[in-house]
């Protein structure tokens, strides 16, 4: 039936649609009969009933890092599908720019930490582009429910459905539902209909595990700070509270920040610029000795707790004193990265001048001393996707040693390698489909380490380009896959400590122009986003080369300095299996 109504309602050439207005095509009926006819995905069935549709003009948007400030129109549409012999609903949303700002574009967002979408906060990023921005709750029963609230069905049962969706299929069927639809709500025929994606942290993880599966879904990829090698990753931040465990110190938060302070402080110059920003974190780590801040001073004033429903805190005592042996000992360790008992590398961490957040310590109050505050991102992982426990956490890490952290990560590897492992290095089919993949990091990461990026780069590029010379190599993938580290940014973020740091606002528009215009970045545009030099423009230099400044901070040539490069590559001896 759908089918019929396509032809009628959809007859009309693409400069007709163009001409109506916003109101004209964001109607339920208009919207029901552009949805893909029954039949055009196999074992799919939409919902047309479900449709709704609302048009939004005049929208201000402002203040995100992913994208500049603007001004919007566009139709809000959300509709259900399911899948045959399943009793599932899942609910996709597509904000559709008005008719005459529609740029033959689509795009599909991601979420972030166990969230598959970052509710409405990417959309705009694909509308100011004249795209169709999508984003799915994978069928979990809402775009505010998480995949950790539905990946167990009772405890010791796994809803495995729910795992392949988060960790692929509900984004391919998001994009694939979505690209006709948009070539269907705009009349486009032939048209060419140009296909992007924007996500980072868990997003840019779900950029990848479409990149790594389906060469011709996209023509390019904003890839930020991705949550990859998923079992590593998650079980690591759990290494800074085994590590202080270990070595039986809690250091108070503000005895932490001053480390990270005077790192920053040392460090800031090592690019030939002095700005409050360390953008070589790699001389920081061959040239900076943490030791220097023993016995330093520290004072934090006391804090009252906070209520808020994002993130509240507790009230915190006055803290001061100096840096202690014990407290560098603690950040000397959790910077080296986890170890096992034998000495052997099991994964990589943090960079000099990120913040040890996974470290921070919480105030007990009759006794005065402060102790072991368990990271949440990290026990989950290990209490519900690995014992699959109905909890979040741990009442303690008593027993856990560097050793039950490896076992850990092994477990996870193996449970979830085709799923939400995600470190596929051969890119070849999207290669060859002409992708295009921009990945970025924030060089002062402090939620994933900004290494990993720089492994799956140089995983990729080893295994696509065997035969050819480092150098070679580089230059060759450069055609299709970018890296860009970002100076002084924390996660997915700007940094507060590092003001003047510069981040990658428009991507998006940067990607466009690879794809569309064949302009291929030989570095990234970025803009100061807060702090003295707010509004500024500066460029960021591709991986492996890296910034130095000349002339008292005044011009950047991007270098190539390969004991700065060395930092960054490690040997992964734990192991016996590749560490993509």
């Amino acid at each position: 039936m759908r089918s019929t109504l396509n032809a009628l309602a959809l007859a009309a050439s693409t400069t007709l649609v163009r001409a109506a207005t916003l109101s004209d095509v964001c109607t339920t009926s208009y919207v029901q009969a552009a949805l893909p006819a029954d039949g055009t995905f196999e074992a799919i069935t939409i919902n047309s009933a479900s449709v709704t549709a609302t048009a939004t003009t005049n929208s201000s948007v402002s203040g995100s890092v992913m994208y500049p400030d603007a001004v919007i129109d566009y139709c809000n549409v959300t509709f259900t599908y399911s899948h045959t012999g399943l009793n599932d609903s899942v609910t996709l949303q597509y904000w559709l720019p008005s008719p005459s700002n529609f740029q033959n574009r689509y795009l599909s967002t991601g979420g972030g930490g166990y969230a598959i979408n970052s509710g409405s906060q990417s959309l705009p990023g694909g509308i100011m582009y004249g795209a169709v921005a999508g984003a799915t709750d994978g069928g979990f029963g809402g775009f505010n429910t998480n995949f950790d609230a539905v990946f167990l069905l009772a405890n010791g049962t796994i809803n495995w459905p729910s795992v392949f969706m988060f960790g692929y299929q509900a984004h391919h069927e998001l994009s694939l539902i979505g690209k006709q639809f948009t070539k269907n709500f705009f009349g486009m025929n032939s048209t060419k209909l140009y296909a992007y994606y924007q996500g980072c942290s868990e997003g840019g993880r779900e950029g990848l595990s479409q990149v790594q599966r389906f060469a011709d879904e996209w023509d390019g990829a904003v890839i930020g700070a991705p949550a990859m090698r998923f079992a590593h990753q998650q079980t690591q931040h759990l290494w800074s509270n085994v590590v202080e465990q270990t070595l039986g110190y809690y250091p108070p938060p503000c005895e932490l920040a001053k480390i990270i302070n005077e790192t920053i402080n040392a460090c800031d110059s090592l690019d030939g610029k002095t700005d409050g920003v360390v953008s070589r974190t790699d001389l920081c780590q061959l040239n900076f000795n943490i030791n220097s801040t023993i016995g330093m001073s520290y004072y934090c004033a006391a804090t009252a707790a906070s209520t808020n429903p994002f993130h509240s805190t507790p009230a915190l005592p006055v803290q001061n004193g100096t840096v202690s042996a014990e407290a560098v000992a603690v950040a000397s360790k959790i910077l080296d990265g986890m170890h096992d008992s034998q000495g052997r590398r099991v994964y990589l961490s943090y960079q000099p001048a990120a913040t040890f957040d996974d470290a921070t310590t919480q105030y007990n109050n009759t006794t005065g001393k402060w102790e072991l505050s368990i990271s949440g991102l990290g026990a989950e992982f290990p209490a519900r996707l690995l014992e699959l426990q109905d909890t979040s956490t741990f009442a303690n890490l008593d027993n856990v040693t560097y050793d039950t952290l490896k076992d850990w990560i092994l477990q996870g590897w193996q449970m979830y390698e085709d799923t939400l492992q995600t470190t596929w290095p051969d890119l070849t089919p999207f290669q060859e489909a002409g992708g295009k993949i921009l990945h970025y990091h924030g060089e002062s990461d402090n939620s994933i380490p900004t290494a990993s990026s720089v492994r799956y780069h140089e995983s990729v590029r080893s295994i696509m380009y065997p035969n050819l010379s480092f150098n070679e190599s580089t230059k060759a993938m450069a055609d299709w896959y970018q890296l860009y580290l970002v100076p002084g940014a924390a996660h997915c973020a700007a940094n507060p400590l590092q003001p003047n740091g510069p981040f990658p606002q428009t991507n998006l528009q940067v990607l466009i122009n690879w794809v569309e215009n064949n302009s291929t970045p030989t570095t990234l545009n970025a803009t100061v986003l807060q702090g003295a030099n707010l509004g500024q423009n500066q460029q960021i230099c591709a991986w492996p080369l890296r910034p130095m400044w000349t002339g008292n901070g005044t011009t950047m040539e991007c270098q190539y300095d390969q004991a700065s490069i060395d930092t960054w590559i490690y040997d992964f001896d734990a192991w016996k299996m590749p560490v993509y």
